[in-house]
């Protein structure tokens, strides 16, 4: 017994250094050593070592010695093919698939056959080999998450290997997989909007056989995930244009539109029909995401001033108490016209954020004009709190000059301001005569179409 202990300790050393001729040496001592390692491993057998290792030889050699070694599993249920598609090494790859093909459908304890292990690492060589010996295992799905290998690939941002995956499997397959949707509802597309993969959501929007409306568990579209994220930022503007342009709708818009028999439409550059409504849909999301920034820049700014707070009280010479602006006790004029404005920025956005959850029908130009105008209060007052603050940090023989520019930019700012308001005020009236001068058309159309009348005046 403790002769084959020994000989069995020996050939993991080989395998560890990949060392053949000691692997041969063992063998001519004794010839059933490695059927012997296989019937008492219960982890990673030799040949699992040297995958990882990448001992190709030497894997090579124990293959040849003993083919069945290609089928056994770890304690985790990953098979030597498993490990060498997380390592992309080609070679090895190659070795395993010509000692047992069968293995691509193997699946590991977490569901996961080796061609999902290469997509999530984005193996590419790894993955085109694979589905070269096996393309059945792209139709796969992982056991918890019932993902499919495309989900893998959009859950570790791994384009090349999505991308691959697109061009090499046939399209029927690919066509089957596109649209389908894990243990939560999510679709693809789903997944990479709420990461905000850009570059993946641009691809897979580039598809025509992509389906931009459908609904998750919690029955969300994709445009639906971005508007829920807590996390905003600047790519929240280019995702939700580019979901727009292909089409996609928030959930109760596809309610909306299924209640309709003949909604409008107009003509996009890019010749989509999409609803009238849709450019109201997406400035009221980029509202949204601009009220929120603003209001993250105004807390922050509201509870660490410029200059920061006393860090200690006291009462001489300057009487003060821990927790209270410094800016307060040495520019008390500018604090207050800081405070005035930081709060307004801050209620403005607010505001705009309780307005467009409240559910109020902001279909409707003058509703949307409102909170343009609110917008507008909220972005020019954040710009004059910046100046003010911008004055008081920075030293008095640059003060002179500073000045001198932000009066300029303040001046432009409120010029630009005024034309904007102007502009869009003369255009609301100018709607509103418009609208007026045809109802005055409808009310002359006989009594007995009362329904014709109607429509006309609440789809206006």
């Amino acid at each position: 017994m403790m002769k084959e202990m020994n000989m069995d300790r020996r050939v993991y050393e080989a395998a560890i250094k990949g060392d053949v001729r000691a692997l041969r040496e063992l063998i001519q001592e004794d010839e059933l050593v490695l059927d012997r390692v296989t019937l008492n491993c219960f982890h990673e057998t030799p040949l699992h070592i040297a995958v990882m290792r990448g001992h190709v030889e030497f894997a090579r050699e124990l293959l040849g010695r003993n083919p069945k070694l290609a089928a056994e599993l770890d304690s985790r249920k990953s098979s030597p093919l498993h490990m060498a598609s997380v390592g992309g090494d080609l070679e090895m790859v190659k070795l395993l698939l010509s000692a047992d093909p069968e293995m691509c459908l193997a699946s590991d304890r977490d569901g996961r056959n080796p061609l999902h292990l290469a997509a999530m690492k984005g193996r590419v060589e790894a993955v085109k080999e694979l589905l070269g010996v096996q393309p059945a295992a792209v139709q796969q799905r992982t056991v918890s998450g019932r993902e499919t290998v495309l989900h893998l690939c959009v859950k570790h941002n791994q384009i090349e290997a999505l991308k691959t995956l697109m061009v090499t499997v046939e399209r029927q397959i690919i066509d089957e997989i596109m649209n389908a949707t894990d243990s939560d509802g999510n679709t693809i597309l789903h997944l990479a909007v709420s990461d905000k993969q850009i570059e993946i959501i641009k691809h897979l929007l580039s598809i025509s056989q992509i389906a931009v409306n459908s609904t998750n568990e919690n029955g969300y579209t994709a445009l639906d995930v971005l508007a829920q994220g807590l996390k905003k930022d600047t790519n929240d503007f280019e995702i939700g244009e580019m979901l727009r342009d292909a089409g996609a709708l928030r959930a109760k818009e596809i309610s909306t539109t299924h209640h309709h028999h003949q909604p409008r439409t107009t003509t996009t550059n890019n010749n989509h029909q999409t609803p009238a409504g849709d450019w109201l849909s997406r400035k009221r999301d980029s509202i949204m995401v601009v009220a929120s920034l603003i209001a993250t820049m105004a807390f922050q700014a509201g509870v660490n001033p410029p200059g920061g707070v006393w860090q200690e009280n006291s009462e001489s010479p300057q009487p003060h108490k821990a927790g209270e602006a410094v800016m307060a006790y040495n520019h008390a004029k500018a604090y207050r016209y800081f405070i005035k404005t930081n709060t307004t920025a801050f209620v403005a956005s607010l505001s705009t954020i309780l307005l467009l959850i409240s559910g109020l029908p902001f279909r409707r130009r003058p509703f949307l004009w409102g909170l343009m105008v609110i917008m507008w209060l909220a972005v020019t007052t954040i710009a004059l709190s910046y100046g003010i603050a911008i004055v008081i940090i920075t030293p008095k023989q640059y003060r002179a000059q500073l000045s001198n520019v932000i009066q300029i930019s303040v001046t432009v700012w409120c010029c630009v301001m005024s034309l904007l308001m102007f502009g869009n005020t003369v255009r609301l009236i100018f709607m509103w005569m418009k609208k007026k001068k045809k109802g005055k058309i409808n009310v002359s159309w006989p009594q007995n179409k009362p329904s014709t009348a109607t429509s006309v005046f609440t789809n206006v």
